[in-house]
């Protein structure tokens, strides 16, 4: 009971984390324009992403581009497309097997084991997903923060943290707990099998009946 309410669990927030990373694949909310010192024009708002950029003006009306080459991105932006296409395709296999992985709900005495294989396949493949989507996240977030410290860099030129980063550590967060979870799954299982095995019968077996017959019997025939 305790092995099916850990599945579901580990479910539930793995697929929480796969819908999130795609998401924040797709949001062009990486970098937001920041409104510091001379930049007061508060009814303009760029949004930079990993596929496009965008400008919304006044809340009212939004523009979208996307970009003419991938060379014209930063190089944390370039390696964050690949990292979080590679993030958003291990997450969709770790929903998979852990799908897989509850199908065989009701298995065997000579299935568990597989069944615990297939829960540490996913929540591997959970932590490898949410780890490679941290990756462009936090380099992502220490170049902004580095930029906007930085005098060098032009006022017109920093950026803010935008919300698909936050999003991002989100998602993360629920892969990598999904992949623990699906972990300790797999202890239970190996637990319970080793137990299984373990157990002593509780009834005497035939050669067991036959051994005190003869005991018995030689009991006897000592008195004769």
């Amino acid at each position: 009971m305790v092995s099916g309410a850990l599945q579901i669990a580990g479910l539930l927030v793995g697929g929480i984390g796969m819908i999130g990373t795609f998401a924040v694949t797709g949001m062009p909310q990486w970098r937001v324009s920041a409104f510091i010192e001379n930049n007061i024009i508060v009814f303009e708002t760029i949004w930079e992403g990993l596929w496009m950029h965008c400008i919304r003006q006044a809340n009212i009306r939004t523009q979208c581009k996307a970009y003419d080459s991938v060379l014209a991105l930063s190089p944390d932006l370039q390696a964050s497309r690949g990292l979080m296409c590679a993030g958003s395709v291990l997450s969709f296999l770790a929903f998979v097997v852990a799908i897989i992985g509850m199908k065989c709900m009701r298995c065997t005495q000579s299935s568990w084991q597989a069944k615990g294989y297939i829960s540490l396949v996913a929540g591997l493949l959970f932590i490898l997903s949410g780890v490679v989507e941290l990756i462009p996240v936090c380099w992502v977030a220490n170049t902004i923060i580095s930029d906007f410290y930085n005098p060098l860099v032009n006022v017109a030129q920093k950026r803010e943290l935008g919300e698909a980063l936050y999003l991002g550590w989100v998602a993360a967060f629920c892969l990598i707990a999904a992949g623990a979870i699906f972990c300790c799954f797999c202890c239970c299982c190996v637990k319970t099998r080793s137990y299984r095995y373990s157990t002593p019968n509780r009834y005497p077996t035939q050669s067991q009946h036959l051994h005190r017959k003869t005991e018995s019997s030689y009991s006897k025939s000592q008195y004769v």
